[in-house]
């Protein structure tokens, strides 16, 4: 295998482990937060709202757009490390 399948195959499987953690996260908060931990949540109010309710509608969205901007700055890192960079 040359150097740049060595990089390219590097570069995947670390994007790949990115992906995973940051969709992870986003599960955890969309469907942990707002399905399967609500009532536990309910106990806090954020804004007048049931954090439980409050994840659910608003807080998921939150913070998928939290780990948009995350994973660009990930991308971007991983580029300039490899050479991908413009």
């Amino acid at each position: 295998m040359s150097e740049k399948q060595k990089n390219a195959s590097a570069y995947w499987k670390e994007n790949l482990r990115y992906l995973i953690i940051l969709l992870v996260i986003w599960f955890v908060v969309s469907f942990g937060c707002g399905i399967l931990f609500r009532e536990e949540l309910d106990a806090f109010r954020l804004g007048g709202f049931k954090l439980g309710f409050w994840f659910a509608q608003q807080g998921s969205i939150y913070v998928f757009v939290i780990l948009i901007f995350v994973y660009v700055r990930l991308m971007n890192k991983l580029d300039k490390k490899y050479g991908y960079d413009e």
